[in-house]
């Protein structure tokens, strides 16, 4: 399932047309990314949290030619689902 998907089945369930519902996903969207930003961690209940950490810097390898790389360190997204989600799927 794609956002356009999610957005169909979304706008269909609630009675939204699917103009609002995209502005709506999009806008949830534009929350989480800018809370994760600021160092905050964002937790919905029923599907999970949201958390941004730390990746240290490291040495990588160039693929095709085998020479070393810096990586710098860099915050990258996290997601831990929740215990009622887990279950769901079981």
């Amino acid at each position: 399932m794609n956002k356009a998907d999610l957005i169909d089945k979304v706008a269909e369930g609630c009675g939204f047309s699917k103009t609002d519902t995209e502005r709506m996903m999009d806008k949830v969207i534009e929350v989480i990314s800018t809370s994760l930003k600021a160092g905050e961690e964002v937790a919905i209940a029923g599907l999970g949290k949201f958390t941004a950490r730390e990746r240290a810097a490291r040495i990588g390898r160039n693929p095709r030619t085998g020479e070393s790389v810096q990586i710098s360190a860099m915050k990258v997204p996290k997601f831990s689902a929740s215990k009622t989600l887990k279950d769901a799927l079981k």
